[in-house]
């Protein structure tokens, strides 16, 4: 059973079983943040959590694209990312929790996942701060002559940054291998874009900087992956930076410590109705690619995996007080 989905960037030939693994790689990210939610509130997880809740079409689509040696740049609303990217759940909620097990031994926590073996190149607390070291990779790659793809997520806050306009404009001087992902949810931090830009449509200003950009919608996991696909291909065949701006929406707070004084309740419930993982499960049902049986066994699998990860983050160990200062340099005294 197939079907084509035809997007802003051209056809998706979409077969059950790719469309199937779609459903629970955004189902898996789903879970793992409403858990992480409620593990900080028994405060198992601490310091700042940022969810990705609403926005796991973006992530799921673009690193169905990306190959294992290309390189991914995310913020600190990274758990999605590092999900999608292959990061094994177990190691990911050992981070959260801050253990040594944890991918990035404890050290990273929620907001800098780290991990060299998948090339996801942190979360980065800075606002726009990914944005630059997407280039620098990107530049290495272009100067020793490496077929590499980085791919660089940030929010729609970034672009009121000056590293998001050097950056940009030093991509597209260098016609450099990098694909601009910004996630626009619309609020950066409290502040409605509206309030923050002139100009709204962000993918205009990527193009100023004569780098080719598409606005889409950034709650449909197709037409993600299809523009995504599009996008790589002509980074890949030396055409330079491509930039893409998804249109999406954070079903919860900035973060834990955020009271959401800033937007009306019926603005997120309406947000809701079109969500990636309700509306791409409807669309399964209605080509008849997801039956009530298979979904129910997708669930309780990403539940039997999210089960297990907790409790592997539960029995982890934490690093030990005289290792603190490992890998801490500083100067030595003469």
């Amino acid at each position: 059973m197939s079907d084509t989905h035809t997007s802003a960037g051209g056809k998706l030939h979409l077969n059950r079983d790719h469309a199937l693994h779609l459903l629970r790689e955004m189902l898996r990210i789903r879970r793992f943040e409403e858990r992480c939610a409620e593990l900080y509130t028994q405060e198992k997880i601490r310091g700042f959590l940022h969810l990705y809740v609403g926005e796991e079409a973006i992530a799921v689509g673009v690193m169905q694209c990306l190959a294992p040696e290309d390189a991914v740049v995310a913020t600190y609303r990274e758990h999605g990312h590092a999900l999608a990217r292959g990061i094994d759940m177990k190691t990911l909620m050992a981070e959260m929790y801050g253990k040594q097990e944890g991918v990035s031994r404890g050290r990273g926590g929620s907001m800098h996942v780290f991990d060299a073996a998948t090339r996801l190149y942190g979360g980065n607390a800075i606002v726009g701060g990914g944005l630059p070291l997407a280039v620098g990779l990107a530049l290495a790659d272009k100067m020793q002559g490496r077929a590499r793809v980085t791919s660089c997520f940030f929010g729609e806050g970034a672009v009121a940054e000056g590293a998001f306009h050097e950056s940009l404009n030093l991509a597209a001087l260098w016609r450099l291998p990098v694909l601009f992902i910004c996630e626009n949810n619309l609020y950066a931090m409290g502040t409605a874009l509206e309030r923050s830009e002139s100009e709204t449509e962000i993918f205009h200003k990527a193009a100023s900087y004569k780098v080719p950009a598409v606005s889409l919608d950034g709650m449909d996991v197709i037409a993600i992956e299809a523009t995504t696909r599009q996008a790589v291909a002509a980074i890949r065949a030396g055409e330079g930076p491509q930039f893409l701006e998804c249109r999406t929406y954070r079903f919860r707070a900035h973060s834990m410590f955020d009271a959401q004084l800033y937007r009306d309740k019926a603005e997120v419930e309406a947000w809701k109705r079109k969500g990636p993982l309700l509306r791409f499960r409807h669309w399964l049902e209605e080509t008849h690619m997801l039956d009530a049986a298979e979904a129910e066994r997708i669930e309780s699998e990403v539940e039997d995996e999210l089960a297990a990860a907790v409790a592997f983050a539960e029995s982890g160990t934490w690093e030990p007080v005289e290792d603190l200062l490992r890998d801490v340099h500083t100067e030595q005294p003469a």
